[in-house]
Parts: C-alpha cells; sequence; structure tokens
C-alpha cells in the first residue's frame, strides 16, 4: 500500500510503500521520548519526497550518522535516516495522513541503543 504523509504544515510531503499490517518502534532514546516519534522503518526505495526539500533543515550528533531532518517552517519531523538503518528512512508514524490498517507499536530501549540497534537491522532491506 502507498501512504501519503506531511510535516504539520504541510509544506514537506512524501509517500511512502508498506504493507497494511505493521510493526512500529516506540522508542526511549534522548530525542525519540522528546518528540514523540513512531518509527516505521522502510528501504529508501520505498519513500519519496514530493515537496519541499528546501524546507528541511538536518540536525546530527553523536556519531553523526543519523540525519534527522526537520521542516524549517514548522519544526515538525516527519522522517529522517536513522543511525541503525542508514540505507533507510524511518518515517514517523504520527505523520501519515491515512494510518495502515494493523498497527503494532513495540517497545524498543533506545536509551541501551547498542545492546539493542541490530534488532532494527532488517527493516531496511529492500525485500521484493
Amino acid at each position: 500500500m502507498k501512504y501519503l504523509g506531511s510535516c504539520h504544515c504541510q509544506a514537506v510531503t512524501f509517500s511512502v510503500e508498506c504493507p497494511e499490517e505493521i510493526e512500529v518502534e516506540d522508542c526511549n532514546c534522548s530525542i525519540c521520548s522528546k518528540v514523540g516519534f513512531l518509527h516505521l522503518i522502510v528501504p529508501k526505495s520505498k519513500f519519496t519526497l514530493l515537496t519541499g526539500e528546501d524546507s528541511l533543515t538536518t540536525y546530527s550528533f553523536n556519531s553523526k550518522v543519523a540525519k534527522h531532518t526537520f521542516c524549517k517552517v514548522c519544526g515538525c519531523k516527519p522522517f529522517y535516516i536513522p543511525r541503525s538503518n542508514p540505507d533507510g528512512v524511518d518515517i514517523n508514524l504520527r505523520c501519515l495522513d491515512e494510518k495502515p490498517k494493523s498497527v503494532k507499536v513495540v517497545a524498543f530501549d533506545g536509551q541501551n541503543w547498542e545492546a539493542n540497534a541490530e534488532k532494527l537491522k532488517h527493516k531496511s532491506l529492500d525485500v521484493q
């Protein structure tokens, strides 16, 4: 299924392909717990930025591998390139206009990221 999403002001819009039944992570790390991000990690081939590339700004910290993208206009973080899956895109489920039919939210212990990151590696594999 293809889903549309955006930042709050809709300066940034995108589409993502994913199944109707998905599992997303609710991470307790320092940044995710503050912004309320629900992680839907997909291969880059399943993500299309439709509008607003010029409205995005990027924030990186610590290892600088993750590229946290925010809308310069409204400050919303609809997606980013995650450290766990730099070959994929991590969509904030909350920024999709319509949600998949079945969503299972699982806790992810990002406070102990090094010990748990391997659990996410498979999510950005481009399996047809």
